[in-house]
């Protein structure tokens, strides 16, 4: 890797250590030389990498989004020069998935599994966060796809979507909740209540916005904001608030052990999902095989 700036190779290599005497170790070469790439650097692009400490170094917000891109860039020219003129695997090497919300990693479980029992070479970088970090880092490279909710990536042009199924979404809350005494649950009842929303983004977190604030309630005290279904799972339980769940998954017997579903069937629209990649780049062999798995797993309706 010659070929590339060594700043660069320097800048990930103080990001991965926290401190640039390490970087200095690692890299073979002196630490000032070290200080002097990075703040030549810094320079350049108009911004702080990192925060300098007594203890080390911090990146900083943007200082992270540049070290992913930089690092994705290493990681491909160091995949393009091993690779020889012939009989390369085409799918060996990282494939970069962003999920939004994280809520829907579970529906990739077995996509993941199965191509990877097809192509053993590939390797996963899999990273939830919430949409408009994931669309960032999708425009930007460091991510190769991203599996979401349809509307959500609509309104980027530089983007081409997909389809792959839809997803059906319920309200449920604990047994013995409050809400179940109700011979009819109004909206207005449910406006009573925190919610826990699996993103701020589309399609939650405006439908949930729009219940509050259309009974002049400030949504902000009202919303708890989680992904990992077991956080969620255990705040209904423990609390009245009423969660968001994949219909498919709450008609499982261990999930009516403990819960119940709102009647409230329409309250989400169905909602397609969708894997989006960059619409000037060709995806490689590992993105479009794993688009193509994710498809014909993902059911509509579930």
């Amino acid at each position: 890797m010659v070929m590339l700036d060594s700043r660069l190779r320097y800048l990930v290599a103080v990001a991965r250590s926290g401190s640039f005497t390490a970087a200095a170790q690692a890299a073979g070469v002196t630490q000032s030389a070290i200080t002097k790439s990075i703040a030549d650097l810094e320079k350049e692009i108009g911004y702080s990498v990192f925060y300098r400490t007594s203890r080390g170094v911090i990146l900083t917000e943007q200082g992270g989004d540049f070290v992913k891109r930089v690092s994705r860039l290493l990681e491909d020219a160091r995949e393009l020069l091993q690779s020889g003129p012939t009989n390369r695997d085409p799918y060996a090497g990282v494939l970069r998935i962003g999920v939004c919300p994280a809520s829907l990693e579970w529906r990739l479980v077995d996509p993941l599994a199965e191509l990877l029992q097809r192509h053993r070479a590939v390797r996963y970088e899999i990273s939830s966060a919430n949409f408009e970090t994931v669309v960032q880092h999708l425009r930007s490279g460091t991510l190769d796809v991203a599996v979401g909710f349809d509307a959500a990536f609509g309104e980027w042009a530089d983007l081409r979507r997909e389809p792959m199924g839809t997803l059906k979404s319920a309200l449920f809350v604990r047994t013995g909740h409050p809400l179940l005494g109700k011979d009819k649950i109004t909206r207005r009842d449910l406006a009573e209540y925190d919610f826990v929303s699996p993103s701020e983004s589309r399609p939650y977190g405006e439908v949930i916005r729009d219940l509050y604030e259309s009974h002049g309630i400030d949504w902000h005290s009202r919303v708890h904001r989680a992904d990992f279904f077991p956080v969620v799972r255990r705040i209904v339980e423990q609390s009245d608030a009423i969660g968001v769940v994949a219909w498919a998954y709450a008609q499982s017997d261990h999930f009516a052990e403990r819960f119940v579903l709102l009647p409230y069937d329409d309250f989400f629209p169905i909602a397609p999902l969708c894997c989006a990649v960059r619409a000037r780049w060709e995806p490689k062999a590992a993105t479009r095989a794993f688009i193509a798995i994710v498809k014909r797993s993902f059911p509509s309706g579930t």
